[in-house]
């Protein structure tokens, strides 16, 4: 949690996520981090993407902190980096991702398979949509 790439992790966090809905640097970090997986994408030696993985249980885990420096939005990299958290997650034994998108984030998750699961909510004063993936079993 002390490395320079978690540093530019945050960063990046609050650069893409926080920071334009007007919460300070310290509104970034979550309480359960250390217990979370952490990936991220690299390009010329700094953190351009990452995405976490918080286990809510034995089967069952939420994607949070989707963040892809804008330059980068629109190329793959927001996908691969999903595709790499799913793979790693199922061959840790999970079986479904759950997940709080943005309204604007919608769209994007859904072209990965992810389905909208109860009604819409507001968080840090936006609107948000629960939605959720079952993952296919190990080597399928």
């Amino acid at each position: 949690m002390g490395s320079p790439q978690y540093a530019q992790e945050l960063d990046l966090r609050w650069r893409v996520l926080r920071g334009p809905l007007g919460f300070g640097r310290d509104a970034v970090a979550f309480p359960f981090e250390a217990e979370s997986l952490h990936l991220v994408a690299i390009e010329a030696g700094r953190v351009v993407g990452c995405v976490l993985f918080h286990p809510e249980g034995t089967a069952t885990g939420r994607l949070f902190q989707m963040a892809v420096e804008p330059d980068r939005q629109g190329t793959g990299l927001g996908t691969r980096l999903v595709r790499a958290l799913e793979d790693e997650v199922t061959r840790r034994g999970f079986q479904e991702i759950t997940l709080h998108a943005r309204d604007t984030a919608v769209a994007f998750y859904a072209g990965l398979g992810y389905e909208p699961s109860g009604p819409p909510s507001v968080e840090v004063g936006i609107p948000h949509q629960n939605m959720r993936r079952d993952l296919p079993a190990p080597g399928a």
